[in-house]
């Protein structure tokens, strides 16, 4: 490695650690409304059914919006996207902070959905034009470890120590949005000093990027086709399927099985902290040792495995070892699927941002519709081992998933 070449590596990384802000934000942002949904409630008179919609409508959000984010995304830059995405949100977070009732509380939440969808696309659209296809593991895992922070911190910190010390929830939605915003001109102003979506326009000159129809439908037309994305598709909306699914029910689950509502906390955080050793080590040793297609066959294993022994144990060593396994084959998962679109021919970083687009916009309804089918499940039988065998399931289509994708 010459010493310029050095330079720009650190550059990149800089430029990674200083994006990753972004995700945290965001994250203490999502996750404010859960960590305040019981005070919420009964406060704005909400009945369950609204309280279920105002905690998933971020999800929802990448629906129907995720492919055309990832559009703009790859036509605009990573550097005023991700801008755009954090002023979105940090707005809708202030509006938040003065909502009423369910709509107006409900239309600032979907608004918040918007601004997320272009961190999550911007992120591994930036990673791919700092770093060549085949290193994009590491400065990945990077920003997914900020994102657990700021879900963490929000919980350990933002809940029970920012929130009363503001004078409530209204008070900490407000701080945080405005943080948020200043983030959000800081960033950008760090984007157009250092041109990084004029990069992004370099390294795709002799492309078209525009919004005609013609280009849209022939980017679309080639990642809509596209095999091998197809089968990083399958592997999004398992991992999202079996994120949301865990964390959604598994302290509901410990509870039923005897431990009380502090004890089944602390074993879901057991989750959080596997799930974050994974996205730290398994992208790191798999372009390592440029074994991708090995590693995401381990971790579908690992989360087969782990939910298989969640299943089988009560609330002893073996379900502790299985929500650690189960962990740490989830958050594997989870830096590959964003990793591997860059270097996929055809893909590349000219069309990451709508790749992984189509990635969330399929892999969401996985997301959804998991934490639904395992309540769903047990009101049918009575019973959370339909529901977890599901999960176990999506830990095997991982492992086909990750052996058919070409090395």
């Amino acid at each position: 490695m010459t010493a310029s070449t050095a330079v720009d590596t650190r550059r990149a990384y800089w430029l990674v650690f200083l994006a990753t802000g972004s995700y945290t934000c965001l994250m203490f942002v999502w996750f404010s409304l859960p960590a305040y949904l019981p005070t919420i409630i009964g406060e704005l008179g909400l009945t369950s059914t609204q309280a279920g919609l105002l905690a998933g409508a971020v999800p929802l959000t990448y629906i129907p919006l995720a492919l055309f984010s990832g559009l703009a995304v790859d036509r605009i830059g990573p550097g005023r996207s991700l801008a755009a995405g954090v002023l979105c949100y940090g707005v809708a977070q202030i509006g938040r902070s003065v909502a009423t009732g369910f709509p107006s509380l409900l239309a600032w939440t979907l608004l918040l959905g918007v601004g997320a969808t272009a961190i999550t696309f911007g992120l591994p659209k930036l990673v791919g034009v700092l770093f060549p296809p085949g290193k994009t593991g590491r400065p990945s895992s990077i920003y997914l470890v900020g994102a657990s922070a700021g879900s963490a911190f929000v919980f350990a910190v933002g809940r029970p120590i920012l929130g009363p010390a503001l004078g409530g929830w209204r008070a900490l939605f407000l701080w945080s949005g405005i943080v948020s915003v200043l983030y959000g001109v800081l960033w950008l102003l760090v984007a157009l000093r250092t041109r990084l979506d004029g990069r992004t326009n370099d390294a795709q000159r002799g492309t078209d990027d525009s919004f005609s129809l013609e280009s849209v439908h022939t980017d679309l037309r080639l990642v809509l086709t596209h095999r091998q994305l197809q089968l990083v598709v399958v592997l999004g909306a398992m991992y999202l399927l079996l994120n949301h699914g865990m964390q959604g029910w598994l302290p509901t689950l410990l509870e039923s099985r005897g431990l009380s509502a502090g004890r089944a906390g602390q074993a879901t955080s057991l989750f959080v902290v596997a799930y974050v050793g994974g996205v730290l080590a398994v992208p790191e040793l798999a372009d390592r040792f440029d074994a991708r297609r090995q590693a995401l066959m381990t971790c579908g294993t690992a989360a087969f495995a782990g939910v298989g022994l969640l299943i089988a144990g009560t609330t002893g060593a073996l379900a502790v070892l299985g929500i650690v396994v189960a962990g740490i084959g989830t958050g594997g998962v989870s830096p590959l699927v964003r990793a591997i679109p860059p270097e996929l021919e055809g893909i590349g970083a000219r069309l990451t941002g709508t790749a992984v687009g189509f990635i969330f916009a399929v892999g969401e309804i996985g997301g959804f519709f998991g934490p639904v089918l395992i309540g769903a499940l047990r009101d049918a039988t009575g019973s959370f081992v339909p529901g977890f065998g599901l999960l176990a399931a999506g830990g095997l289509v991982v492992v086909l998933a990750g052996w058919a994708l070409r090395p």
